[in-house]
């Protein structure tokens, strides 16, 4: 079982960078192979058809090649104003271009996901988890049941950088667990 995962933050610091890197650990004790990237990596343009129109971007492709690579995903992002990061949608609608030679959204239909979200705040970026959920699936992903929102996310981890609650770190595994047994029924 092989999984991508990434925030939606770029942040050198980034809360959910650091809830993922937990949700990443989980999967791996389980057995999953885990491609852990950022999508500062890839330098997308913000998408416009006329640049696409100019020739795929290599970063796009790049990106693109690694979630087709992939049985299902681990998303943790940040809440920006209620809704998801341009950052994390610019990169979704990206990798949900067909090219000529294949069928329609590859790199997500009938993959699993599982959603997270971390904030300082009280409410943990739960208010931008269903507008991700609607995304993901509308493109043919089947997001796990479970998501979870990490609240006051800057005090939640140890020095180690796991996460500081036993009853958080169930959250985390349970989303994990839910999330490879929908890619285990996707293969």
């Amino acid at each position: 079982m092989k999984l991508a995962a990434f925030a939606g933050s770029a942040r050198k610091e980034s809360l959910n960078r650091r809830l993922l890197e937990a949700a990443v650990a989980a999967a791996r004790t389980r057995g999953a192979e885990v491609d852990l990237f950022s999508l500062a990596e890839f330098q997308l343009p913000i998408f416009d058809e006329d640049l696409e129109a100019e020739g795929f971007p290599a970063g796009a492709a790049a990106l693109k090649e690694r979630l087709k690579a992939a049985d299902g995903f681990l998303i943790a992002s940040p809440e920006y104003n209620g809704g998801l990061p341009a950052l994390l949608k610019n990169a979704i609608d990206w990798a949900s271009r067909r090219a000529d030679d294949e069928k329609p959204l590859m790199a997500f239909d009938g993959k699993a996901c599982g959603l997270f979200a971390a904030s300082p705040g009280r409410l943990g970026g739960v208010r931008m988890l269903p507008h991700l959920r609607v995304i993901l699936s509308g493109i043919g992903v089947q997001v796990a049941p479970a998501m979870f929102g990490l609240h006051a996310a800057h005090e939640a981890f140890a020095d180690d950088g796991s996460l500081a609650d036993a009853g958080a770190q169930r959250f985390v595994e349970s989303v994990v667990d839910q999330t490879l047994a929908l890619a285990a029924i996707g293969r």
